[in-house]
């Protein structure tokens, strides 16, 4: 009776070790497998983290990118501080328009749009010069290069004696604001093709090899700054026409108090030659009538009633509405 009773302890421990072998292989199976996940998942995070390194030095690169293009090369006549502004006009008007500008900024298309005929208008007489200073807002807020190329461009044009035409070109050309068409040179060429005289082997040059990049660059920086809240940024005599909301200074009012100035100074009819770059007239025919639907990318923007112009809206992105002679449009914010 007692074997059988050894016999059966015996076969119940053989069985019970094989129960824990098992047991303890499946074990290690899970431990085995758990290991090899997190071997596997340490390594997914480290090739993101690395990417998104590589991808910061990317941006921070692209930031720079202006500055770093080459030496500052600025067009022909530039005046100002630092040699940052492209002036139309004569030298001796009684009156100075301040300017800053994006090429791809809707807001900028709405005033030039507005403001283009009285602006040329007092130029024509020698009432007012005009410094335009370009920016790169809209390529930093939505990406891509289209602000950069078409201010290299009109620098190239400035060049070649014809800023005022081809300046007014892109504006009225102007693609929608999330398209970076201006970012192919192919299409700044062909709007070159446009003004009289433009389209030369040296422009293309110019164009293609980016001759004035680093310049454009460092106006950005200029504009960054000078802590504008956003473009375009437009002062007559030093004074942000927009600034007062409830009162802003429109094409007439801006026409009226340019010709004040000029009749208290014992001007008025302010003799000498234009520059090379202002236009008698405005150069473009026809007509380009702003977008009266606001956009935003990161934010909401804000419009003004008709025959005002308006506010701003968020980084990003910029808007436009026309009103009764005057600007209406929402002002792309200086993001970085």
């Amino acid at each position: 009776m007692s074997e059988k009773n050894d016999g059966a302890n015996r076969d119940a421990t053989k069985r019970s070790a094989r129960e824990r072998l098992l047991v303890e292989r499946e074990r290690q199976k899970t431990r085995d497998k758990r290991r090899r996940t997190l071997v596997v998942a340490a390594a997914v995070v480290g090739v993101l983290g690395l990417a998104a390194v590589v991808g910061l030095i990317a941006a921070n690169t692209g930031k720079d990118g202006a500055d770093k293009a080459g030496p500052v090369v600025a067009p022909s006549g530039a005046t100002g501080q630092d040699a940052l502004a492209i002036r139309t006009g004569r030298a001796e008007a009684k009156s100075t328009l301040t300017v800053w500008e994006d090429f791809r900024c809707p807001a900028c298309k709405a005033f030039e749009d507005n403001y283009r005929a009285v602006v040329h208008e007092l130029e024509a007489k020698g009432l007012l010069k005009v410094d335009y200073h370009l920016v790169t807002l809209i390529d930093g807020n939505m990406g891509g290069s289209g602000s950069l190329k078409a201010a290299n461009a009109a620098a190239c044009a400035q060049d070649a004696g014809k800023f005022a035409p081809y300046h007014d070109v892109l504006f009225v050309k102007q693609p929608e604001e999330i398209d970076d068409a201006y970012g192919k040179n192919e299409k700044l060429l062909e709007l070159a093709g446009t003004v009289d005289g433009l389209d030369t082997p040296a422009f293309r040059a110019c164009v293609e090899g980016g001759t004035h990049n680093s310049w454009v660059g460092k106006s950005q920086d200029a504009f960054r700054a000078g802590k504008f809240r956003g473009t375009p940024t437009v002062l007559l005599d030093g004074k942000d026409i927009f600034s007062d909301q409830a009162d802003p200074l429109t094409p007439q009012k801006l026409k009226e108090r340019v010709e004040a100035a000029a009749k208290g100074s014992g001007g008025g009819s302010a003799k000498g030659t234009p520059t090379a770059s202002a236009p008698a007239s405005a150069p473009v025919s026809g007509s380009a009538t702003p977008s009266a639907k606001a956009s935003s990318t990161k934010g909401s923007s804000a419009g003004s009633s008709a025959g005002s112009s308006a506010g701003s809206s968020s980084a990003g992105s910029s808007s436009a509405a026309s009103g009764s002679g005057s600007s209406a449009g929402a002002r792309g914010t200086a993001g970085d």
